[in-house]
């Protein structure tokens, strides 16, 4: 990353995912035997795509690929708990819908709960940031012969 990126403001939904998640961490998760004691709550590389802000956040019990609306925008309605199928470059995902006090509404996939397996906070986000390259990463096209394609194989 460039130092002129390093000096960015981090969007707005990436800190709110913190407060709020490092406030659930506090008050209902920091005692419980599955969390990972090498891991904080991180929420990174945010970025606008169609219409919705794209995110994973790392706490010390889950990594979660997010959907947050854009500003100004709406998630589609979906009941919290229910599945909202968003469709990526590489493929169509189901994201569980989620409402919070304080965020809103926002979509949620899990990729790791409980994060016991990882012994350091910095590869927890090196995962998460690598799912999020994959989500974005358009799938490799077949590669066909002629031949191949005439016959089949």
């Amino acid at each position: 990353m460039s130092a002129a990126a390093e000096r960015l403001p981090r969007p707005a939904d990436e800190c709110a995912f913190e407060r709020a998640f490092e406030r659930v961490h506090r008050e209902r998760m920091a005692t419980l035997p599955f969390v990972n004691r090498h891991l904080r709550v991180e929420a990174l590389d945010f970025r606008d795509w169609q219409g919705v802000r794209v995110g994973a956040l790392v706490t010390p019990w889950s990594i979660n690929l997010l959907v947050a609306p854009a500003p100004g925008a709406a998630l589609p309605a979906v009941r919290p708990g229910d599945t909202h199928a968003w469709s990526f470059p590489s493929g169509e995902y189901g994201f569980d819908a989620h409402e919070d006090p304080e965020l809103g509404r926002y979509h949620q996939y899990s990729l790791f709960s409980p994060v016991l397996e990882f012994d350091d906070h910095d590869e927890a986000v090196a995962v998460a940031r690598a799912a999020l390259v994959a989500l974005f990463a358009s799938p490799e096209p077949a590669r066909l012969s002629r031949r191949g394609l005439l016959l089949g194989g």
